[in-house]
């Protein structure tokens, strides 16, 4: 038919009979294989957006923040004086913090998998529960290729926990007891993650004996009070799809508000742990900074408790990330520092004073 139409227009002048609007009219526009159309590259830019929103809340991004945050405290219980800090301590913190990130997206993804029917009506926003995008794991493999035994053990420790905190199997499925589901919480927050952290920087990175410092025992006692009033305020706003599905955690048993109050109850006494840690410390700086700073933050979490509406899941939900923001992130990293590493600090100080 184009054909025809073309030979129809270099005729017209001899055959005037020929209709004009059977005459194919063809507009030249230029065009090249390098400039795709704007049109395209905008819906691929609108799909790798959706998606990125999507893989953002597959990932808990807060949960894996915190943990990143954590093991960079870890490992400064490590460093004895200012020249640890060197390019081998952050290979070191990269090599703990990619592994264990990696696993954290596979423990959200099997979480969220394992749970798709819940979280219709717990989490509707979540990826996976609202049909966004299928299943992403994480890998073990940097860890191995790393070769590091502290490391290996934690990540695969840290698999294992979750594994039976969220399969379907025989003695398996832990977050249906409620004990068994904080300490999976407890056991990777409090002591996987801070010690396979520390042991990698002290062992295999820096080379020295093994030696635990008050710092690191201080982290970990604050973290586990810290971990479990996580581990309990987690379930609080799911109280209704967690009872409606079975899975009788401590606020289906004992209630939402009471639980709420242990909650609150555990993360300042974890606050006061942490306070009495740096009021102990000879050194004025860290008692000051330690004393005034978890006084703070005792006092903002009190607030933000009392000012929660535990009659709005979204109101609960804002309090559960505060915690991770204000705890983790945060007062960890303030309890951070040995008194090695304190003391080497001291000295360069009074050294470049009388120097």
């Amino acid at each position: 038919m184009l054909n025809q139409n073309y030979k129809c227009a270099a005729e017209a002048s001899e055959y005037q009979d020929c209709n004009e609007q059977d005459v194919a009219k063809v507009t030249t526009t230029p065009y090249s294989d390098s400039e795709p159309h704007p049109s395209y590259v905008k819906s691929i830019l609108d799909i790798l957006k959706k998606f990125w929103d999507a893989f953002f809340l597959f990932t808990s991004p807060y949960a894996i923040l915190g943990q990143t945050l954590g093991v960079l405290s870890a490992s400064l219980h490590a460093v004895e004086k200012l020249s640890d800090i060197s390019p081998l301590f952050l290979i070191g913190v990269l090599q703990v913090a990619i592994p264990f990130s990696l696993l954290g997206i596979f423990v959200a993804g099997l979480n969220q998998l394992t749970d798709i029917e819940i979280d219709k009506i717990n989490k509707p926003y979540l990826p996976l529960a609202s049909g966004k995008i299928s299943y992403t794991t994480g890998s073990l493999v940097p860890a191995f290729v790393i070769g590091s035994r502290p490391l290996i053990l934690g990540l695969v420790s840290n698999c294992l926990l979750w594994m039976a905190y969220s399969v379907n199997g025989p003695f398996l499925r832990w977050k249906k007891n409620p004990f068994l589901a904080a300490m999976c919480l407890f056991s990777t927050l409090a002591i996987v993650f801070p010690i396979s952290s520390f042991l990698h920087m002290q062992t295999f990175v820096f080379k020295r004996s093994l030696a635990f410092p008050k710092s690191l025992i201080s982290a970990v006692i604050f973290m586990t009070l810290y971990s479990i009033g996580i581990a309990f305020c987690k379930d609080v706003p799911d109280v209704e799809g967690d009872e409606k599905y079975g899975v009788y955690t401590f606020a289906v048993l004992f209630g939402r508000k009471r639980m709420f109050q242990i909650c609150v109850f555990l993360f300042e006494m974890a606050f006061g742990v942490a306070f009495l840690a740096g009021a102990t410390s000879p050194f004025l700086w860290i008692k000051l900074v330690t004393g005034v700073g978890h006084v703070i933050l005792a006092s903002v979490l009190w607030y933000q408790a009392k000012s929660t509406d535990l009659t709005s899941k979204s109101s609960m939900i804002s309090f559960y990330f505060s915690i991770w923001k204000v705890g983790v992130k945060v007062s960890d990293s303030i309890s951070a520092f040995s008194e090695r590493f304190c003391t080497s600090l001291e000295q360069c100080a009074l050294s470049f004073l009388y120097s």
